[in-house]
């Protein structure tokens, strides 16, 4: 199950309790929607990556992951000469494009103090 499939699991769940007017007990729909979106996290993390995909994620050179399977640091996914890295093993590299874009999203404060500034404070 994928995350548009729980998406469009729970949005017809929810027009189904809407055109019956149900009225349903919040916990048990809640532990339902966890459980679903648990096991779509579950699935994500055992995906099996080829060393370039998991090169774009994690940060580091494809060269680096396959030294970091061959010296038995990440376990092999794969086959011998074929590794392959699963998504919840793969090491993040600090700083990486992905840590950086959300690192310099845009400060509506700082931009006000910035201006502030410029202006003399008033």
């Amino acid at each position: 199950m994928t995350l548009d499939d729980v998406y469009t699991r729970w949005a017809n769940r929810r027009s189904e309790f809407e055109r019956l007017g149900a009225l349903v007990d919040g916990a048990k729909v809640i532990d339902a929607f966890l459980s679903d979106l648990e096991s779509e996290r579950e699935a994500r993390e055992s995906e099996v990556l080829s060393l370039r995909a998991a090169a774009v994620l994690s940060g580091y050179s494809a060269d680096h992951l396959a030294r970091l399977v061959r010296d038995g640091r990440i376990p092999n996914a794969g086959r011998k000469h074929a590794p392959k890295i699963r998504r919840a093993d793969l090491p993040r590299k600090l700083g990486n494009a992905l840590e950086r874009s959300t690192k310099d999203a845009y400060d509506p404060v700082a931009d006000a103090r910035a201006l502030l500034s410029r202006r003399g404070g008033r």
